[in-house]
C-alpha cells in the first residue's frame, strides 16, 4: 500500500479547503438519491447503501431535512442520474480517476474532455487505468470511541482490515473491497459510529514531481473536483512533506 498513508492524510487536511459545504452535500445527496433508487427502499435498515450514505450525510453534519429531501428525489430525479467514470492523465503524467454522478453524460464528458485538453491532459478509454488503483474500503472513525485498542485491533483484523492508520483523533481502517461489508457490519455490531465509510481507489504506486509540478497538478485535480457531476477523484500524485507544507 505505497503512498497510502500520505494520501489519505492530504485528502482528510485538504477535504475542508476544496471542497465548499454545498458542494460536500450536493454529492452526499446524490449518493443518497441513488442508493435510495438502487437499493429499492427507503428504510436504511433495509437499504445498506442508504444506510451508510445517511451516516456519511451525519459526518458532515448535512441537516435532515436535506436528507429526507434527497431520499424523496429517487422516485423522479434518481431515474435520471447515472453512474459514470473517466480516466486519463494529467499534468506531470499523473493519473485520475474520475467518479461522476449525472443527469447528463454529454455534459460531463464535454466538461472532463475540456479540462483535459486546457491543461494539457489525456483522455483514456475505460479501464486503461485499472492497474493503477485498487479499490478499498476505507472507514474513518473517532479514536474516543475504542475503550480497549489492542482488543479493538484483533477483532476488527479478524473481520477483515488490513491497515489501520492511527490519526491524531481518528483512525482510518482499509480493507479489500470484498469485505466492505462485513467491516462495516462489525463495527456496527461493536456499536462505533462510522465518521465516513467509502470505497476509494488506492494508487498500488505513486508518481513523484518537483514541487512546482506538483502543485500544478493538484490545481487540475481540484479543477475536475470543482465539476458539479463529479463525485471522486483519485490519483496517483505521491504527496511529499515539501507539498504539503506548500498548501498550508
Amino acid at each position: 500500500m505505497s503512498g497510502h498513508s500520505k494520501w489519505s492524510k492530504i485528502k482528510r487536511q485538504k477535504g475542508a479547503a476544496d471542497a465548499k459545504r454545498s458542494k460536500i452535500f450536493s454529492r452526499i445527496s446524490k449518493e443518497i438519491t441513488i442508493a435510495t433508487r438502487e437499493g429499492g427502499n427507503s428504510d436504511p435498515e433495509l437499504n445498506p447503501r442508504l444506510r451508510l450514505a445517511i451516516q456519511n450525510a451525519k459526518g458532515v453534519n448535512m441537516p435532515k431535512d436535506v436528507v429526507e429531501r434527497a431520499i424523496s428525489k429517487a422516485d423522479k430525479d434518481g431515474e435520471a442520474l447515472q453512474e459514470t467514470t473517466f480516466e486519463g492523465y494529467t499534468t506531470g503524467g499523473v493519473a485520475v480517476f474520475i467518479e461522476c454522478l449525472t443527469d447528463n453524460n454529454n455534459r460531463s464528458v464535454a466538461a472532463v474532455r475540456a479540462v483535459f485538453n486546457k491543461r494539457g491532459g489525456s483522455l483514456g478509454t475505460n479501464g486503461s487505468l485499472s492497474f493503477l488503483f485498487d479499490r478499498k474500503g476505507v472507514f474513518t472513525i473517532q479514536k474516543s470511541q475504542i475503550k480497549d485498542p489492542d482488543e479493538f485491533e484483533l477483532e476488527i483484523i479478524d473481520a477483515g482490515v488490513e491497515d489501520i492508520e492511527d490519526g491524531e483523533d481518528v483512525l482510518i481502517l482499509t480493507c479489500p473491497m470484498e469485505e466492505f461489508g462485513r467491516v462495516l457490519k462489525k463495527l456496527e455490531g461493536l456499536s462505533i459510529e462510522v465518521e465516513n465509510a467509502e470505497l476509494r481507489r488506492i494508487p498500488n504506486d505513486t508518481k513523484k514531481l518537483d514541487l512546482e509540478s506538483a502543485q500544478k497538478a493538484l490545481r487540475v485535480i481540484d479543477e475536475f473536483e470543482d465539476d458539479d457531476d463529479v463525485q471522486n477523484v483519485f490519483h496517483n500524485l505521491e504527496i511529499t512533506e515539501e507539498l504539503m507544507d506548500s498548501m498550508e
